[in-house]
């Protein structure tokens, strides 16, 4: 993250005052992520924009709210970011499942290459009314978020203020120094950019009204490591991927295959509930020879039907568990 100066803050004689930029730090980040795929690369953009914000406020004439200069700031920094690097992806969007063989792993791809996820805290508004927030969880689902990354740039803006965030045509245009119809014509080219990506990568309607008998069983059977019963909780067609791995299974029997396979040293984990892009998500910490556990995944589930359909597991724990606020480690 870009360390914002402390004398920046503390000393700024400006037109806006640091409070009132504060407060829009939360659904900025939210923008920035689903322009750009990454939840550290969206902390250094929203540091970045209030940066540019505290050293241009003394200019700020008030003409338009704080609010739309911020994303104004905002798009533009993520412009400028995506301009210097390639999309992000998820392993489904790289090639095809692969048998559940350890020969398969491949190497570790980098960081880069990965949508990344992002914690709940960091980006749903904490003070809305439940349709807001319920339209926020959905456009920060990984499916969403990798979906988005299919789409050039200024698309990806305009459908995200458009659609996601609600803004009119005409602020869109302010904001992106374009015109409306231009505006228009981008919307209608991403919804049908996305309409036909393959049904893996397009987000689809998630239907499941009451997770938490599901949960406490999946915790129950992954850590009783009961296999089985495990799998008895998937569909028959799950999907789980490994990031930084670009392999990725397709099938509930597969996934307990690799699991008492090359997995099968997940036996004995323990696993920490945690909130992550929207849906349930569980730290894995696994058996450290030392004692105790150690962290090993972040598990990111997707429900739909009464029955778990993906699972992302998260292995970059040394960047992904500071940021969930995690522990470094399990007593015994």
């Amino acid at each position: 993250m870009i360390p914002m100066a402390a004398h920046a803050l503390d000393h700024a004689h400006v037109g806006v005052d640091v409070e009132n930029l504060e407060q829009y730090r939360r659904e900025l980040t939210g923008y920035c992520y689903r322009m750009l795929g990454s939840s550290y690369e969206a902390e250094d953009a929203v540091q970045e924009t209030m940066l540019r914000a505290l050293r241009a406020s003394d200019a700020f004439e008030g003409r338009s709210a704080v609010r739309s200069w911020l994303y104004r700031i905002a798009t533009n920094v993520c412009l400028d970011m995506l301009r210097s690097r390639n999309r992000r992806a998820w392993p489904i969007g790289l090639g095809p499942s692969s048998a559940p063989e350890v020969s398969n792993l491949g190497p570790m791809l980098a960081e880069s290459t990965w949508v990344t996820p992002v914690a709940d805290a960091r980006v749903l508004p904490e003070d809305a009314d439940p349709a807001e927030i319920a339209v926020a969880r959905e456009t920060i689902r990984l499916a969403f978020v990798t979906a988005l990354q299919h789409l050039p740039a200024r698309q990806r803006a305009v459908l995200v203020l458009r659609q996601v965030l609600r803004f009119e045509a005409a602020e869109v245009a302010k904001l992106l120094g374009t015109t409306v119809a231009a505006v228009n014509s981008a919307l209608q080219r991403a919804r049908a950019t996305l309409a036909a990506l393959p049904s893996e990568e397009r987000p689809s309607d998630v239907n499941s009204p009451s997770q938490a008998e599901l949960l406490a069983r999946y915790v129950d059977a992954f850590e009783r490591y009961d296999i089985e019963a495990f799998i008895g909780l998937l569909h028959t067609d799950a999907l789980q991927q490994m990031p930084p791995f670009a392999m990725w299974l397709r099938g509930a029997r597969d996934i307990g295959t690799w699991m008492l396979g090359p997995g099968i040293e997940c036996r004995g984990s323990r696993l920490i509930a945690a909130a992550a892009n929207g849906r349930p998500a569980f730290a894995q910490y696994r058996r450290d020879p030392d004692g105790g556990h150690k962290p090993f995944s972040l598990q990111v589930l997707e429900i739909s039907a009464g029955r778990v359909a993906q699972i992302h597991a998260f292995l970059d724990t040394e960047r992904i568990y500071p940021v969930f606020g995690l522990p470094a480690h399990l007593p015994g």
